[in-house]
């Protein structure tokens, strides 16, 4: 039963657009079967498909809520809205048919009563359903006080036009017999309906404008998923102003019947996708959009109407009719074309900014970045060409530098609500931009989005270059300091061991010269003591011949030496080697950071790891020395901090610009990784 009946409700629903669409059928063969003249044109000018178009457009959005809910109040108030459209349609279509020079068809007086006066009741529920859609109700406050007074004025002007004479509203056409324009009137003064019909109107449209005012009242008070269905109704809206503007600025019929249709159908559009899927497409992008190319143009339209009289008035009273559209068009082409660009061009930026400019925005900010100063002149300049580009009041670029200060360039006063999007160079994070998060400027398009990425991707170039710079500075300054210290090591071992140490055996030699006469055993003595010294002294050179670079090495190439290492290790230790490790092979930098990279690693396996064997591996790949350290042993604890040899194993391959990792893999141990660049160009060996 419950199947049957939702098939019953179901099919009811689809009966809706069935009945309007032969309404549209029938409302199409009386258009095609009037006569181009005669009284029922002039009665009813315009045919009336459009409008049963009009109805059968809101019977299939009705459809499409009710499918989703049956119960759906606002699916069923569109069905019987695109029903009332459908039969103004039909009474147009009967009475253009119907009403000839000498004679009418049956029913004329009711579908002319019906065309002429419960039309007037169309607007009233357009301007019903903006003031209470989404909860049926009117605005809290003042505002809903307000909006309720209009709707029962616009009722009231409604009824005034169903019981008024037509008065001056009458067409100047020969009536056929039995047709009359003010069947079920009221009596009343031809002044007074005159002028209370010019009264209605007026509220009409004062009422029409305060339905579009509580649409956007409400939207500013709305929250969650209301907000979003009020957005979609603010686009509704929005697009009616533009197009009854524009429809302001002609006077011909065809316009104004496509103005009516867009000004009722735009509302139930809006409603029937907030209803249904009010995040199919970013709304807000598209009120704005909608808000800034309305206005464009009207404009542009405008403009060109302006421009299009002036002239006309200029040369009508010298040329011909033919003369003057051909001129006017020769000028308009020359000269108000170009024109015509800079105004267009002119009201984007106006509006938008420099946006629509890409490649110029872009072009500009690479060439001021080529001529700013490092650092902050740079930021500034990306600062500035973005609130260019999007024409906003604040932007605020701001990066992160190596020793954790901030440098920040500001464009503007910061507004109340902002946003920040990050700023990454080779994905890493440099720093961020900052943008005010509310206002028609504010919004991106997909296009304006590749723009910003642009214009970001010029900042992090920038934000990278002044890192880089600092840290270059700093590198700089390190490798002055390291070089020093290590000068003053060595001076201070050469001073103060070595020369010593080489004074003492001129003394004892001097000493044993001038005992080897009188005393030989005693210089003999002296002799011995002296070898012993020269021996430590050999030793103390060896040893400051070590720390510059390790004498295995030159012995015995890096496998060689890797492997003499081990050997002196508590732990046994496994060399793979896929590279030909013998003297010379390699970059002289490149052996002694590997090796002292392999020793540091090996060093904490015997020291921490509490490891039973270890193994050094040796690979090329792409350009790059792989060294890899791995142990079985319990591995480094997620908590643990870095310590200074873990830090000095990462800079030995930083300073070749190199990498390297420590990794524990989930079967346990600990894994260093090194890759060492083996072309390099005027690098040293590091100490």
């Amino acid at each position: 039963m419950d199947i049957r009946g939702g098939l019953r409700r179901h099919g009811s629903v689809l009966v809706l657009p069935l009945l309007t669409g032969a309404g549209l059928v029938a409302t199409v063969a009386l258009d095609l079967g009037t006569p181009a003249t005669g009284p029922g044109v002039e009665l009813a000018p315009g045919y009336g498909w459009g409008y049963a178009v009009l109805g059968l457009l809101l019977a299939v959005l009705a459809t499409v809520i009710l499918l989703r809910d049956v119960r759906q109040r606002w699916g069923w108030t569109l069905a019987w809205l695109g029903v009332f459209w459908v039969l103004d349609a039909l009474a147009q279509s009967y009475v253009r048919y119907g009403v000839g020079p000498g004679s009418a068809l049956a029913g004329e007086n009711l579908a002319l009563w019906f065309l002429n006066r419960v039309g007037a009741f169309l607007p009233v529920t357009v301007a019903a359903l903006l003031m209470i859609f989404p909860s049926g109700r009117f605005v809290a406050g003042w505002w809903g006080r307000v909006s309720r007074a209009a709707l029962a004025l616009m009722v009231l002007a409604a009824l005034v036009v169903l019981v008024a004479p037509s008065g001056v509203r009458a067409p100047d056409v020969a009536l056929p017999p039995g047709v009359d324009l003010d069947l079920w009137t009221v009596p009343l003064p031809p002044g007074v309906a005159d002028r209370s019909t010019a009264v209605g109107v007026a509220v009409t449209v004062a009422g029409l404008l305060v339905a579009m005012a509580s649409v956007v009242v409400r939207h500013r008070r709305s929250r969650g998923l209301e907000r979003d269905q009020m957005r979609w109704l603010l686009w509704s809206v929005v697009a009616m102003a533009i197009v009854v503007g524009l429809g302001l600025l002609s006077d011909l019929r065809a316009v104004q019947d496509l103005v009516v249709f867009l000004v009722a159908a735009l509302p139930a559009v809006a409603m029937t996708v907030a209803i249904v899927h009010p995040g199919v497409v970013p709304v807000e992008e598209l009120v704005g959009r909608t808000l800034v190319y309305g206005l464009l143009s009207l404009v542009l339209v405008g403009t060109d109407l302006a421009v299009l009289a002036l002239l006309t008035a200029a040369l009508g009273d010298t040329l011909g009719q033919r003369q003057v559209v051909l001129t006017v068009l020769l000028l308009t082409a020359v000269l108000y074309g170009p024109l015509r660009q800079r105004l267009s061009r002119g009201v984007r930026r106006l509006m938008l900014g420099d946006r629509a400019d890409p490649y110029d925005v872009v072009a500009g900010l690479a060439s001021t970045l080529e001529t700013a100063d490092e650092g902050a002149g740079q930021l500034a300049a990306v600062a500035r060409a973005v609130a260019s580009a999007f024409g906003v009041g604040y932007v605020s670029v701001e990066v992160d530098r190596s020793g954790g200060e901030r440098l920040t360039a500001t464009y503007g006063e910061p507004p109340a609500e902002t946003r920040t999007l990050p700023i990454t160079y080779r994905d890493a994070p440099v720093g961020r931009l900052v943008l005010p998060a509310r206002g028609l400027r504010s919004r991106l398009s997909r296009r304006d989005e590749q723009l910003l990425g642009d214009l970001v991707r010029q900042a992090a170039t920038a934000a990278r270059s002044s890192r880089m710079a600092d840290e270059l500075q700093d590198s700089r300054e390190r490798l002055v300091v390291a070089r020093e210290e290590e000068r003053r090591r060595i001076r201070r071992d050469l001073h103060d061991g070595l020369g010593p140490a080489l004074s003492g055996v001129v003394f004892r030699v001097e000493s044993a010269r001038l005992l080897v006469d009188r005393d030989p055993e005693a210089a003999k003595g002296h002799l011995a003591a002296t070898s012993d010294h020269v021996k430590e002294v050999v030793a103390d050179v060896r040893r400051l011949v070590h720390e510059l670079r390790p004498p295995a090495l030159d012995d015995r190439g890096l496998v060689g030496a890797l492997g003499q290492l081990a050997e002196s290790l508590g732990v046994p230790v496994q060399i793979d080697s896929e590279v030909d490790g013998s003297v010379g092979t390699l970059p002289a930098a490149v052996e002694v950071a590997a090796y002292r990279i392999a020793a540091e690693a090996l060093t904490n396996v015997v020291r921490h790891a509490d490891a039973t064997r270890a193994r050094v591996g040796l690979a090329l790949e792409d350009g790059h020395l792989v060294v890899e350290v791995a142990d079985d042993g319990r591995g480094i604890p997620a908590e643990a901090q870095a310590g200074v040899g873990l830090v000095g194993l990462r800079e030995r391959a930083a300073e070749l610009g190199g990498r390297s990792e420590v990794t524990c893999p989930p079967r346990g141990g600990t894994t260093v990784r090194a890759w060492l660049p083996t072309r390099l160009t005027d690098v040293g060996e590091p100490a």
